[in-house]
């Protein structure tokens, strides 16, 4: 594993994420149409009317959620050199590897599986600071690191 492994991770993580956030754009635009196209609320309780409110408030709140992980995607130091588990680290392991960087779970890539994971998450903060060849508990099993990219 090296450096451009890594930097293919982040791109692959980076262009699914512009995706997500590129259809909770649209799922937004077209719940604020029909609101429009429906026009004004027949009285004060209108149901279908509040009904694409709600629903556009709840793809704002996903699509703002969907940017901070765009920027802590776009915050990842892809040019260090790491020796030990942090942030922007890949970790290779023997029966999975992690990259630390945001939370989007299982990525097939040149025939390996990895998982994009939090700096959050109780297994980030079980190895945090290791280096490679240490070894950590996590959920009654003990991981070894091989190698930290």
């Amino acid at each position: 594993m090296n450096r451009q492994t890594k930097e293919k991770l982040l791109q692959y993580c980076i262009d699914r994420q512009q995706e997500v956030i590129d259809n909770l754009q649209v799922e937004i635009d077209e719940a604020q149409r029909q609101s429009n196209e429906y026009g004004a609320p027949k009285d004060r309780y209108d149901p279908f009317k509040t009904k694409m409110m709600r629903q556009r408030d709840m793809f704002a709140q996903q699509l703002a959620k969907s940017n901070q992980v765009m920027n802590t995607l776009q915050q990842v130091p892809i040019e260090k050199e790491f020796n030990k588990v942090e942030f922007g680290a890949l970790i290779m392991m023997e029966k999975q590897n992690l990259f630390v960087s945001a939370g989007l779970g299982k990525i097939e890539q040149d025939g390996i599986t990895y998982y994009a994971i939090s700096p959050a998450v109780p297994i980030f903060k079980a190895m945090a600071g290791k280096k490679a060849g240490e070894s950590f508990p996590f959920n009654g099993r003990n991981f070894v690191i091989k190698q930290i990219v």
